[in-house]
């Protein structure tokens, strides 16, 4: 068994590892509130990643046999619709996957 100091030193340098990378983030974002670049990429950066998880999450849709797509779209058109409707991005994701899970098990089964 190693010796006590040892062990002591090893949760000590531990500890002020922990403390060091929970710390670094809140030092570094002091100066990022006033920065034009984060300003910008929080304005247009949201936008482009949703585009992103659409494309990805629609690359496996085949139009070409049935149903074409349409339990799709029409899920996307929801998600849609109610995120301009009440801007609540979470009711959107959570009404646009239901109708899917929905139009799936019922009407494309």
């Amino acid at each position: 068994m190693p010796e006590p100091s040892y062990l002591i030193a090893a949760v000590a340098v531990m500890a002020v590892i922990t403390f060091a990378l929970r710390t670094i983030p809140f030092a570094i974002l002091a100066p990022l509130r006033s920065s034009a670049l984060v300003a910008y990429l929080g304005m247009y950066l949201p936008a482009g990643v949703m585009v992103i998880l659409v494309m990805y999450s629609l690359r496996g849709v085949s139009v070409t046999s049935a149903p074409h797509g349409l339990p799709e779209l029409i899920a996307v058109s929801i998600t849609v619709a109610v995120h301009l409707w009440r801007r609540n991005a979470v009711l959107s994701i959570v009404l646009g996957t239901a109708t899917y899970v929905a139009l799936m098990n019922t009407v494309f089964a």
